[in-house]
């Protein structure tokens, strides 16, 4: 009976990008109905199909519901149930054994993209074990764009769309399809429909692209180019704001003269998009006030993120789009604990120059370290050996470049821990296995620590099921095992409370209001101008000596050499019913998209032999995987778009659910690194395709 059901207001979350307020209707401890919130400040009542089907989750007959201890080879799928004492036992007693045999550095601790507490109760853990080793898939996320913003304007540009904008810039962002770091696409959608223009720029046809004023079909990887002939344009036809750029920028006149060397036509040769369409879209963006740039991942899915990013920023500053409504602005945090004092940085006072990251010349990074960089201390011991790993909310036999070194590392471990809600390839891997709690069954805050200007309740919904623990309990009562006792909670819920106390409330008041958001202020520069070495936005960085990078953003050439044995291009796209290698578990899900797509031209697929349904083999000079074709007419007949994330739950546990047939990273490589974050290519890879 509906009157039966109970309705708790929460956000999405664990293994969910975004932050859509929810409604979810409860029976008996289990959820029945789950729908968006109307009263949303994000969302408004949107939410998506993977948030609607979250509940799938937490009830799959599949679900991880006890601690697992391996009991055969590595890999073998042989595993025995054990009490979580002797879990927790021997996971303390597996890491502290690397630890005194190689230090604290030989130990790492690994996270996806979790969007709440956990992830800095996991950076705790790591700076009191005395590791300064946190791995993340950050350097193809938003880490890239957030220190490069940092460095060049004191902040993380984030496109304000809660403000009208005349334009919004979509460069690589589907946020129809996905919500990119919390932008919700609601907003976007009320602000087109109110007379928001929007120019679309992405090799694919994406959805808003048949809305947009311009859509710019690039070839995948030269995004830099792109946004140089965007400043050549604005710049040698004086479109760009005067005053803002002689009272805030730093380096003006040679980021003119630079530029000269990327008109449209030179640019349309690199990125095959029509140097006249360049010229208008230029315009577009310069004439509009405000506009914002809202940029996707797929910025630090090639090695030139840093140049891209620098080139992308300077757009927004010469048409004077920083810190404005309705732009790109610097959102504040509201009272609530520090990250410094919550992971309690100050036990580690020299991480920056222990991080593996460090000895291979990166620009320097606080938090996380790249996992080619990890792989590199297992396999090769540099700069240093790491020989145990403790990994949470994360599949890196699917998420990181290049797999087959990632199980070479992984074989390689001493000792490997997991907590998972699901048996995935990374989890059949490990030593032991620790069921984790979803989303819905632990207070949390969502988007803390993202930069976007405001946290978010999640309240516990239901309890857990048997013996799931949230991952911030596991960590909390493995740190009393590995580190000070003292400085760990009785309750785990204590973290959450401690994030909030600084606001003068208690977590259960926090969850009334919903979410806390900071002040707004737009135009601070006006005050004691950008926090930069110059106190401007730096066109021309300062510090460019310093970290031996360019000072100026430079197109790069081309992220794959050519070669005429793979004569097409290949690129990746995130699915709507996905979030990268979750949710293919879910049956609902999965009867939508039940198998790895290939978006391939029909003119491409006829000219291959190629039908639509077929199975094809897809290759790159590192590796080859068969996925299943389906025609589009979105993509260039020169591109080809792959899924990712692809393994089969359904598969057999031995061979670790066949991580390896259609896993997109088997075709990647990082042989190349970007210099400044160490981020691998995955974009504009050479190809061919063929009839499997």
């Amino acid at each position: 009976m509906t009157e039966d059901i109970r309705w708790v207001r929460t956000h999405c979350a664990r293994m969910d990008h975004g932050g859509c307020a929810l409604l979810v209707g409860v029976q008996d401890n289990r959820i029945v109905k789950i729908k968006g919130d109307p009263a949303g400040f994000l969302n408004k009542g949107y939410t998506c199909i993977k948030g609607l089907s979250s509940a799938d989750k937490l009830n799959h007959p599949n679900r991880l519901r006890h601690p697992l201890k391996r009991a055969g080879k590595r890999g073998e799928g042989k595993w025995v149930k054990v009490s979580w004492d002797e879990a927790l036992k021997t996971v303390a007693e597996g890491l502290l054994k690397v630890k005194e045999q190689y230090g604290a550095k030989g130990v790492a601790f690994g996270v996806g993209m979790p969007k709440g507490l956990d992830h800095f109760i996991q950076i705790r853990l790591a700076n009191l074990f005395g590791s300064p080793n946190v791995i993340a898939s950050q350097d193809v996320c938003h880490a890239p764009r957030e220190i490069t913003g940092v460095h060049t304007c004191g902040f993380y540009p984030v496109a304000d769309l809660h403000y009208p904008s005349k334009l919004v810039v979509l460069w690589g962002s589907n946020i129809t399809s996905t919500n990119e770091e919390g932008e919700i696409c609601s907003m976007l959608l009320k602000q087109i429909k109110d007379g928001t223009e929007i120019i679309v720029v992405d090799p694919r046809r994406i959805d808003l692209a048949k809305r947009a004023k311009h859509w710019l079909q690039l070839r995948p990887g030269t995004d830099t180019a792109l946004a140089l002939g965007f400043l050549h344009v604005i710049i040698e036809e004086g479109l760009y704001d005067r005053e803002f750029v002689e009272k805030w920028t730093h380096g003006f006149d040679e980021l003119a003269a630079h530029v000269k060397d990327y008109p449209p036509e030179k640019v349309s040769g690199i990125t095959w998009v029509p140097a006249d369409l360049i010229r208008q879209a230029a315009r577009s963006y310069a004439a509009a006030k405000p506009a914002a740039i809202q940029w996707g991942n797929p910025i630090e899915h090639y090695t030139q993120t840093f140049e891209t990013t620098r080139a992308l920023i300077c757009l927004m500053a010469i048409t004077g789009n920083l810190d404005v409504p309705g732009g790109n602005v610097d959102p504040r945090d509201p009272k609530m604990l520090g990250l410094a004092p919550l992971v309690r940085a100050d036990l580690i006072p020299d991480k920056r120059k222990e991080m593996i990251a460090n000895a291979h010349g990166v620009i320097p990074r606080l938090m996380t370290n790249a996992p080619a960089f990890f792989r590199k201390a297992i396999l090769e011991d540099k700069p240093y050996p790491i020989r145990g790993a403790y990994m949470m909310c994360c599949n890196p036999m699917l998420s990181y470049a290049d797999s087959r070194l990632t199980y070479e590392a992984f074989m390689k471990l001493d000792f490997l821990a997991v907590a998972e809600i699901f048996m995935t390839p990374t989890a059949a891997l490990a030593d032991v296995v620790l069921p984790a709690a979803t989303q819905f069954e632990f207070n949390d805050i969502g988007h803390i620590g993202i930069g976007h200007g405001y946290i978010l309740a999640r309240p516990k919904v239901v309890e857990p099921p048997e013996e799931c623990w949230p991952d911030i309990k596991i960590m909390n009562e493995l740190g009393k095992r590995m580190t000070h006792k003292e400085l760990w909670k009785e309750d785990f819920n204590e973290f959450a409370e401690d994030v909030v106390r600084p606001a003068g409330l208690t977590y259960a008041q926090f969850c009334e209001k919903g979410y806390l958001k900071g002040p707004e202020r737009f135009k601070k520069y006006e005050e004691k101008g950008f926090s930069t070495p110059t106190t401007r936005v730096e066109l021309r960085l300062s510090t460019a000596e310093k970290f031996k990078v360019s000072p100026l953003p430079v197109y790069k050439g081309l992220p794959e050499a050519e070669d005429p044995a793979y004569p097409l291009v290949l690129t990746s796209a995130k699915s709507r019913y996905y979030l990268h290698s979750s949710y293919r578990w879910v049956e609902k899900l999965r009867k939508l998209n039940p198998d790895p797509r290939l978006e391939i031209h029909p003119e491409t697929a006829g000219k291959y032999g190629i039908a639509e349904g077929d199975n094809v083999l897809l290759e790159t000079p590192y590796g080859k995987i068969t996925q299943r074709a389906y025609f589009s007419d979105a993509l260039d007949p020169r591109v080809l778009c792959a899924a990712h994330g692809w393994w089969f739950p359904e598969g057999d546990p031995e061979t670790q659910y066949d991580w390896q047939s259609a896993n997109f990273n088997m075709l990647t490589s990082v042989a190349k690194l970007g210099k400044e974050y160490g981020t691998p290519n995955l974009k504009g890879l050479p190809c061919k395709v063929s009839k499997a």
